[in-house]
């Protein structure tokens, strides 16, 4: 039986997009091929008895030194839920980020910014029966990247999500409001208007911990993709 995969063009990015250097290399030159799924891989693994460390979703809290991170603390919070509103729980979400100078915990980064030894940039937890999940964290900031002259990365804060499986793994990108770099990135302006309005969070009082931390709020909806038989 043959397949093809149908992606909505308002919100999807093209697979090539000439401004983003990386996408010329990487993009598909032919069709893609759907595998046949096993049993296992459908059904597997049951996040719901993963074991979470009692900081892992606190990137303020989780490094191995007990300092205080530098930067300004912030809440992320969100909802994930499929396309007809029914929350998805019990499922992982992981995140990574620069550090608030815009460096990343890793030895390919070599941007002239100071490491924070009080910030690991990782975190992840489980959305709960309602599928919201929630994560304290600094945050980010800008950094250059080699793409074009004087490129610089918008603030932003990658997301991994597994939805009812192993397989179905979804990596995106949070961004923040109103953020200058915005029309000179090529990751962000690849993506469609209507689906970049979808990867910028919203300022949310109501989640902003008095004192300590500005709250985020970036919901997620996990869209299954359909098959069309041919």
């Amino acid at each position: 039986m043959n397949t093809k995969v149908t992606f909505d063009p308002e919100v999807h990015p093209p697979k090539l997009y000439e401004g983003y250097k990386s996408t010329v290399g990487r993009a598909p030159h032919k069709p893609l091929v759907v595998v046949k799924k096993s049993l296992g891989e459908l059904t597997g693994p049951l996040f719901k008895d993963f074991e979470l460390g009692v900081l892992d979703h606190d990137l303020t809290r989780n490094a191995i030194n007990e300092g205080e991170p530098i930067g300004e603390r912030i809440v992320v919070q969100g909802k994930v839920t499929d396309e007809k509103g029914n929350p998805i729980r019990n499922t992982l979400v992981e995140i990574w980020q620069a550090n608030s100078a815009g460096r990343y915990v890793h030895k390919v980064d070599q941007h002239d910014a100071p490491l924070d030894p009080n910030f690991l940039g990782t975190g992840r937890c489980i959305t709960d029966k309602n599928g919201n999940y929630k994560f304290y964290t600094i945050k980010p900031g800008a950094y250059p990247w080699g793409n074009h002259p004087n490129a610089w990365r918008p603030s932003h804060i990658h997301l991994s999500l597994f939805g009812g499986s192993i397989t179905s793994r979804l990596i995106t990108q949070m961004y923040f409001p109103n953020d200058p770099l915005f029309g000179q990135d090529p990751m962000y302006m690849s993506v469609p208007p209507k689906g970049r309005e979808l990867l910028v969070s919203k300022f949310d009082l109501s989640i902003t911990e008095p004192n300590f931390a500005l709250g985020y709020r970036f919901d997620i909806v996990l869209r299954v993709t359909p098959f069309e038989n041919q």
